[in-house]
């Protein structure tokens, strides 16, 4: 059953990734999260994500700004590598509260931090804070767009570029946690993990055609208030398991 969830929870949530980019993404953690160890749960999300990003960046592939790409990935191969040195995770209470804390990045007076993706120390920073912080609570969407909210970028670009960076990051998260989720036994059954790629397939085609249908203004502000709801109640969850054990 709890299989079944996650399988429903990847074709939904990628339906929503392939509209706004991030939001699903951090929907489906928090399923994972109540299903699965964490470790398991970051490896599941991870491959599914990665999936789903890197089917949405083949989608929009003319889209993607490769420049922008090939400076994120060294930021991101630096973070990579220092926290590979250190063992970290989150117990479950404290990975809901940060999920959810996460989103409110979102609401920081941007305008004044003028982070812009597309300025070369902004993205190499943009792959060492994305991906640490994929790495350490498992989503990092919110943090991302705060390098292209302010530009003023095509919302295809920005969605096309995004995912190619979230395939970087994903794949850092499935190294790095790889190890203690095969030990825990939690992914003995790969054939579910399997099952669940051409659902985030077919869910990222579908939001596709809905995005292509919506403004870029439209695109922004659902983004923004769509991932401040779900991280309220993520807050609300961790705090939840921790006053009750």
């Amino acid at each position: 059953m709890a299989w079944l969830i996650i399988l429903a929870a990847a074709l939904i949530t990628s339906f929503i990734s392939g509209i706004f980019g991030m939001a699903g993404g951090l929907i489906f953690m928090g399923v994972l999260a109540v299903l699965l160890p964490v470790s398991a749960a970051m490896v599941v999300h991870g491959s599914v994500q990665a999936v789903s990003n890197g089917w949405r960046a083949l989608l929009w592939y003319r889209w993607i700004n490769w420049r922008i790409l090939g400076l994120y990935l060294i930021g991101s191969a630096a973070a990579a590598a220092v926290l590979f040195a250190f063992t970290i995770q989150l117990p479950k209470p404290w990975l809901f509260i940060v999920l959810g804390l996460v989103p409110a990045l979102l609401w920081l007076p941007l305008r004044d931090l003028a982070l812009d993706a597309r300025k070369t120390s902004h993205a190499v920073f943009s792959g060492v804070g994305v991906t640490g912080l994929n790495i350490v609570a498992g989503v990092s969407g919110p943090l991302l767009d705060v390098f292209y909210v302010t530009t003023d970028m095509d919302r295809r670009t920005v969605v096309a570029t995004k995912a190619a960076t979230q395939v970087i990051a994903h794949g850092f998260k499935i190294a790095y946690y790889i190890a203690p989720a095969v030990a825990g036994g939690a992914l003995s059954q790969p054939l579910w993990i399997a099952a669940a790629v051409p659902l985030a397939m077919l869910g990222t085609t579908l939001g596709a055609q809905v995005l292509k249908r919506m403004t870029d203004i439209q695109f922004r502000n659902a983004t923004k208030w769509i991932v401040t709801v779900i991280g309220f109640f993520y807050v609300i969850r961790g705090i939840f398991l921790l006053t009750t054990g």
